[in-house]
């Protein structure tokens, strides 16, 4: 579900995630539920949270050594900053 979200981001109503849930075969009736009884809104809040504290204001964002990396990148980009962050470990 989370590429999907991220590939359909910023369309996410409450309609658009129903139909979403549909078209990746999951139990609507049950993921209906779910989102409208507000039984992770508890969990959201506190990951939301945790972004804003962090700075992340985009997905995906990753930390590699408490270095931010925003934004889907490259294979070689990705293997450049870990073979830096290795050699830096040493």
């Amino acid at each position: 579900m989370y590429k999907k979200l991220l590939a359909e981001s910023p369309r996410l109503s409450r309609e658009e995630l129903i139909k979403y849930a549909g078209e990746l075969g999951l139990d609507v009736g049950r993921f209906t539920s779910d989102l409208d009884s507000g039984r992770y809104k508890k969990q959201i809040k506190e990951d939301r949270l945790l972004a804003l504290r962090n700075g992340i204001f985009s997905t995906p964002t990753y930390f590699i050594n408490g270095r931010k990396v925003v934004g889907e990148r490259s294979y070689e980009y990705m293997k450049n900053i870990l073979d830096e962050e290795l050699i830096n470990a040493r």
